[in-house]
């Protein structure tokens, strides 16, 4: 049987790599009843914001996995990342990309490197929810879940599991991110216990990376919230040797994405130099979810014995190393005849006969009572005295069931007993709390809100302050 695929062509090189990856996997055996679709620039500018037709969507949606080239996102404002809308719309919460050295014949500083990064796909900064608040801030929402934090730390595990991987690492952001990054630690740490025969650790995102770039061989799986991710699996494809050589797969619970890692490449488009092999990565591992793994070891053992014989794309091409500088075509000819041969000094892939889909059952968490602690109220003010601002604001709330307790700029407390020396911008927290026995509702707020807005202080933003069953569920300030 045939596997239903939808082929997105892309723009820029998008097409010319799409070409010659399709006549690769054909001529491979590969077994795949396309549809294709159009997105990227041209459903742009046909006023589709998103960058894909309805019309589109809904086959992708029946075929329920897409192969996509890159795609290019107009210049100017109102477009909306197509790959974000993808990832989060299909709910392909696992970004796995792969990288493995190519030693000698790729020219790279890491010969063993030999890592999968696990990324989160739907969250984090990337949830795009952005606000101007004042004259002089700027907010971005980092939105880290429960749910989507165990689904990925789940899916690293599972996958490390089934792909004979004996490490998975975690990287974070904790010390300084104490609830978001926090809860996709402590999600980490319970999950490694279920799987006592895989070796866990974490790294601080910061020294993690630094430790990935000079040691990159110490690592294994590498799961990640989204930002992170996406910048460490860049930074793992440039140190293999490029980014045009990492292919990428995008798994939901019943749509997957698989795709290069790199852009459209407008520069070098038609000129016969792209590199289709990141393309030709993700199609391997199209092919394997599917279940087409001989094809996939096919493809990608004459792929090695290209490289391995010296034949390489410009963006590859050493000297030292290689043989011939081919451009796309010849590059795409020189695989299919080694098709059914395998390398003789790289090591030849093998992959199982039967791959079963990692499915994620989330666990059932009961919920726990929370109460109000009390209100996060920011206000726009231009006087840059923290002192008159508290003095006002303590005042305008005498005989409400409130206290101000504390004011911050920028996270930084500067009321009461600031620092003189602390910069201040116009965008204040200003926290009000509960006193003492008292037990206030969402009205006392609303009502808290209406006096300090009467009083002429504008409320830019309010952030309700929970306690889940004794635990703070929220954070304090730098200082307090």
């Amino acid at each position: 049987m045939k596997n239903k695929v939808t082929v997105a062509y892309g723009d820029g090189i998008g097409p010319e790599i799409m070409k010659s990856v399709l006549k690769i996997m054909d001529k491979a055996g590969a077994k795949l009843d396309i549809d294709t679709i159009e997105i990227g620039e041209k459903a742009y500018l046909a006023g589709h914001t998103s960058g894909i037709a309805p019309k589109d969507w809904e086959t992708i949606m029946e075929n329920k996995i897409l192969f996509k080239a890159p795609i290019t996102t107009p210049q100017g404002g109102g477009y909306k990342s197509l790959n974000v809308s993808l990832r989060k719309t299909l709910g392909l919460f696992a970004n796995v990309r792969p990288v493995k050295a190519i030693s000698p014949y790729i020219k790279t500083h890491h010969p063993k490197l030999d890592t999968v990064i696990v990324r989160e796909n739907e969250e984090d900064l990337y949830a795009g929810i952005e606000h101007r608040q004042t004259q002089e801030v700027y907010q971005c929402l980092k939105l880290i879940t429960r749910p989507g934090s165990e689904k990925i730390v789940r899916y690293a595990f599972e996958f490390a599991k089934n792909n004979g991987r004996k490490k998975v690492t975690c990287m974070i952001k904790d010390n300084i991110m104490k609830l978001t990054d926090g809860v996709f630690h402590q999600t980490f740490k319970e999950i490694a216990k279920e799987y006592p025969e895989i070796e866990n650790d974490h790294y601080i995102v910061d020294i993690g990376m630094a430790r990935f770039a000079n040691k990159p061989e110490i690592f294994d799986v590498i799961v990640l919230p989204n930002l992170y991710g996406d910048i460490i699996s860049d930074i793992a494809a440039e140190i293999m040797g490029s980014v045009g050589l990492a292919g990428s797969s995008n798994i939901g619970a019943d749509c997957s994405m698989f795709e290069a890692i790199h852009g459209s490449a407008p520069d070098i488009t038609g000129k016969d130099l792209a590199n289709p092999s990141g393309l030709l990565k993700g199609g391997i591992l199209m092919l394997n979810h599917m279940g087409q793994s001989k094809i996939a070891e096919k493809i990608e053992n004459a792929w090695l014995k290209t490289i391995e014989d010296g034949i390489h794309t410009a963006d590859v091409y050493s000297e030292e190393t290689s043989k011939k500088k081919v451009g796309t075509v010849e590059f795409t000819e020189a695989i299919i005849e080694r098709l059914g041969q395998m390398p003789k000094e790289l090591p030849a892939v093998t992959y199982p006969e039967e791959t079963k889909p990692i499915k994620i059952q989330l666990k059932k968490v009961e919920p726990v009572k929370k109460t109000l602690d009390g209100v996060d109220l920011f206000v726009c003010e231009n006087d840059r005295n923290p002192d008159t601002l508290g003095t006002n604001l303590s005042k305008a709330i005498e005989g409400t069931p409130f206290q101000l307790i504390m004011i911050t700029n920028r996270g930084v407390k500067v009321w009461p007993d600031g620092n003189p020396h602390t910069f201040c911008t116009d965008h204040w927290r200003c926290r009000f709390m509960a006193k003492d026995n008292c037990y206030v509702t969402s009205k006392d707020l609303v009502e808290l809100q209406r006096i300090v807005t009467f009083k002429d202080f504008e409320i830019i933003k309010t952030e309700n302050l929970y306690n889940f069953a004794g635990e703070l569920g929220y954070s304090l300030g730098q200082g307090q």
